[in-house]
Formats: structure tokens, sequence, C-alpha cells
């Protein structure tokens, strides 16, 4: 049985950066406790990082949220340093948008036809980016256990998150 955790930008703008929350920062500990849990218990581990541009001001996305964040190369960019420790020689994903359209790609080739996988999402921000993400693989994998570790999200606010959390569970993946 493959087990494979997605840790979702827990980068340092949306930690305590440019689109940072003190929701995002109380996340920290608990995330890194649930990344060592998995490394431990031989979990494949995957994370993204939201990589933006110099000219991210001109992007769609940055013409609709302009603040520059996450810019390839910058401190704003890096995983948080605990994190980053935490998940040693990984997989890293670069994603332009909220969701990455290669994700689902890596997990099945990760999966391969075993038909007990488990994939278990965490990270930031539950109402965009990480529900983007479990959307996404719930479309590919609609048979897999299909998960989202609701103490290890942080959303944008905690009523978006809360909604976020709704969401997906209306989308038959498991909060955990």
């Amino acid at each position: 049985m493959k087990k494979i955790l997605i840790v979702v930008d827990m980068q340092n703008d949306f930690i305590d950066g440019a689109l940072g929350t003190k929701e995002a920062q109380a996340i920290v500990p608990a995330v890194v406790e649930r990344i060592r849990q998995c490394r431990e218990d031989g979990w494949t581990l995957i994370a993204t990082l939201d990589t933006h541009g110099g000219d991210y001001m001109n992007t769609p996305e940055g013409r609709k949220l302009p603040v520059p964040h996450c810019i390839r190369g910058t401190e704003g960019w890096e995983i948080r340093a605990e994190i980053r420790e935490a998940l040693g020689d990984c997989l890293l994903v670069e994603k332009p948008t909220f969701g990455s359209v290669k994700l689902p790609g890596i997990v099945a080739q990760i999966a391969g036809d075993d038909p007990e996988v488990t994939i278990e999402l965490l990270g930031l921000c539950t109402d965009i980016c990480v529900v983007s993400n479990a959307l996404l693989l719930k479309a590919h994998f609609t048979d897999a256990a299909l998960q989202v570790r609701r103490t290890c999200c942080a959303g944008v606010t905690p009523a978006t998150h809360e909604a976020a959390l709704a969401t997906m569970g209306c989308c038959q993946i498991d909060i955990v």
C-alpha cells in the first residue's frame, strides 16, 4: 500500500511573510510533527512551491491579488526552515498558480497500479491551494483514500478555512 504526503506551499511568504497569518504560524509545529511521523512510517513525501517570477504583478493572478509573494529565489519563496529540515530529500513540485496540473501525473507515477493508495494533503492555504490540489487529485484518483489533515492547514481566514474543509468533505475527501 502506497502512502503519499503532499505538503502544500509551507513557504515563508504564506507563514509570516507577505501573505502570512497567525493561523499559518500556529500550524507549523503540527506540520513538522506530521511530516516526521510520515517519514518514519515510510510515506513518500512531496512538497509544492507556489512559484512566481518578477513579472507577477502583470499576471492574471497578480492583477487580482496584487501582493508580490513567493518570487523564485527570494526568502519568501523558500519553505520554512524547520519544515524543510523535516522534509529532507523529498520531491519538490513548483506550481505557477493555485493547483498543480502536474501533480496528479507525479502521484500516478509514484502510486503505480496500487489500488490501496492513500494521499494526504496539508499546508497553506486551505481555501486556495490545498482545496485546488485536493480537488484535482480527487478527479484523477476517484477510488483513492484522499484526506486532508485539518490541524495542519490554515486558510486566509478561519471562516474560509472551515468553508474549504466543508467543500472538500462534500466532495468525499476525508477531513482527518
